[in-house]
C-alpha cells in the first residue's frame, strides 16, 4: 500500500492574480492575462507580448531587507510558499537563529520538513543587467550578489529559511517540465517517508530582454498579435503562431495523508500519481510520434492505481506552437483510447501564457481547484480548432464548464524531451 498524500495549501503569483482566489476567478471566466512588454523596451524584439505578474508586492510575505537580495523568481516562490503555508494553517517561520530556530511547526519537527522547487532558468533580470555592467563598463561593476541572486537553487533556499524548514530543499531543473517533476520528487518523499511536509511548485521570471531575445531567435514566440496581446495564445487553433512568455510561481503543501487527518487539516485534494519519461529524440522538439508524452501519461495512471477512463479531465500542456499541440494530441489519443474523445482537456495556457518551469505547478494548481470546485476551465482563444492539423478534441472552447470532476491531470513537456504528469484525485 502506498502512502497517500494530502494537498493542504496553496499559493499563487501569476498573470491573471497575485493569490488563489483572485487567480481562480480569472481562469474561470476565461480572463486573458497577456498584454504590451512593460518591463523594458521590447520595440527591438520581434514578439512585443507577454503575460507579466502584475502588482506585486512583496511587503506581505519578507522583510524588504530580504527582498532586495533576492531576484524576481525568489521572490514570487517566497510569497506563493508563504500563501500556501498559511491556508496550510501551519505556524510561521521562527525568528530564533541557530539551534533555537529548529523547532515543531505545528505537529511536525522542522527537520522533517523538505522544500522541492522547479524552475528553468533563474534570475533572469539578475543575469541581464549583470552582464550589461561587465560589457559597458568592466567586472568591477557588477553587482556583488550577482551570484547568489542569479542561480536556480535560491529559491528554494529562501523559501526554507523564510518558513525555517531545515528537511532537504532540493531544486529541478528540467526546462518545462521542472516544477511537475518536482512535485513527482516530493510524492516519492512522502511516500518513502523522508519527509512529513513538502513544500513543493515552481516559479520563474524570464519577462526580460535577454529571455525574450533569445526566444525570438528561436523562433518559438507568437509575433502576428503584437496589436492584439490577449488573443495571441492560442492553443490547438489554426491561426496559432507560437507561445507567449509567462512568468509567476504556484506552490502546494504536500502532507502524509494520516498526518494531516490527524492535525485537523482542511484538505484540497489528494496528489495520487506522477509519471515521467525522456523521449531521447531532439533538443528543443518532442518526438512527433508522440509515444514519449504518452509514456509519461501512462506512468502516472499506474502510479495512481486508476484507468485511463477514469480521468475527467486533462490539463494540457498546449503551448499554442505548430509541433506541440498536434502532437500532445496525439499523446493523449495513444495513452487514454477512444477515452481521449469523450474526457474534457484545456489549455490555461491560453490565459496565463507560458510560465516555463513553473508551467507545471500553476496548472496543478488548476487541477486541485477543478476537482476542489468542480469546473472545468477553458481554452479561450479556440476559434478555428486545427482539426486539419491533427487537433479533433474536446478542448472546452472559449467557455468553463461546471459539471462533477473526480480525477483531473495535467502534462508538462520540457525542452530534451522530459515529459512530466500529475494525477490529482478529489479529497474524499
Amino acid at each position: 500500500m502506498k502512502r497517500r498524500v494530502a494537498i493542504t495549501g496553496y499559493g499563487v503569483i501569476s498573470p491573471v492574480g497575485n493569490d488563489v482566489a483572485s487567480f481562480w476567478e480569472s481562469i474561470k471566466a476565461g480572463k486573458s492575462g497577456i498584454g504590451p512588454i512593460t518591463k523594458f523596451d521590447a520595440s527591438g524584439l520581434d514578439s512585443k507580448i507577454a503575460a507579466e505578474v502584475k502588482g506585486f508586492d512583496a511587503s506581505p510575505y519578507m522583510e524588504r531587507k530580504d527582498a532586495r537580495k533576492m531576484a524576481l523568481f525568489s521572490q514570487y516562490a517566497v510569497a506563493a510558499a508563504v500563501q500556501a503555508w498559511r491556508d496550510a494553517g501551519l505556524d510561521e517561520a521562527p525568528t530564533a537563529e541557530g539551534e533555537a530556530a529548529r523547532r515543531y511547526v505545528g505537529p511536525y519537527d522542522a527537520d522533517r520538513i523538505a522544500t522541492v522547487l522547479g524552475n528553468g532558468i533563474g534570475g533572469m533580470e539578475i543575469m541581464t543587467e549583470s552582464h550589461r555592467k561587465l560589457f559597458d563598463a568592466g567586472p568591477g561593476r557588477m553587482p556583488p550578489m550577482t551570484v547568489p541572486m542569479m542561480i536556480g537553487n535560491e529559491a528554494a533556499a529562501n523559501i526554507a529559511m523564510r518558513l525555517g524548514l531545515h528537511g532537504p530543499a532540493y531544486t529541478q531543473v528540467t526546462a518545462c517540465a521542472s516544477s511537475t517533476d518536482a512535485i513527482g520528487q516530493a510524492l516519492d518523499m512522502l511516500r518513502l517517508g523522508r519527509a512529513d511536509v513538502v513544500v513543493a511548485g515552481g516559479t520563474e521570471a524570464t519577462v526580460a530582454e535577454f529571455a525574450m531575445g533569445a526566444f525570438c531567435r528561436l523562433q518559438a514566440l507568437s509575433t502576428k498579435y503584437n496589436d492584439n496581446p490577449e488573443k495571441a495564445s492560442r492553443p490547438f487553433d489554426a491561426d496559432r503562431d507560437g507561445f507567449v512568455l509567462g512568468e509567476g510561481a504556484a506552490i502546494l503543501i504536500l502532507e502524509d495523508w494520516d498526518k494531516a487527518l490527524a492535525r485537523g487539516a482542511r484538505i484540497h485534494a489528494e496528489l495520487a500519481g506522477y509519471g515521467g519519461s525522456c523521449d531521447a529524440y531532439h533538443l528543443t522538439a518532442p518526438d512527433p510520434s508522440g509515444l514519449g508524452g504518452a509514456g509519461a501519461i501512462k506512468n502516472a495512471l499506474f502510479d495512481a492505481d486508476i484507468t485511463s477512463e477514469e480521468v475527467d479531465y486533462f490539463n494540457a500542456h498546449g503551448t499554442s506552437t505548430q509541433i506541440n499541440d498536434p502532437t500532445e494530441t496525439k499523446m493523449l489519443k495513444i495513452a487514454f483510447g477512444e477515452h481521449a474523445h469523450k474526457m474534457k482537456i484545456s489549455s490555461t495556457k491560453s490565459m496565463t501564457g507560458h510560465m516555463l518551469g513553473a508551467a507545471g505547478a500553476i496548472e496543478a494548481l488548476v487541477c486541485v481547484k477543478a476537482v476542489e470546485e468542480g469546473f472545468v476551465p477553458p481554452t479561450i482563444n479556440l476559434e478555428h480548432p486545427d482539426v486539419a492539423g491533427g487537433c479533433d478534441l474536446d478542448y472546452v472552447p472559449n467557455k468553463g464548464i461546471a459539471m462533477p470532476l473526480k480525477i483531473a491531470a495535467s502534462s508538462s513537456l520540457g525542452f530534451g524531451g522530459h515529459n512530466g504528469v500529475l494525477v490529482i484525485r478529489r479529497a474524499k
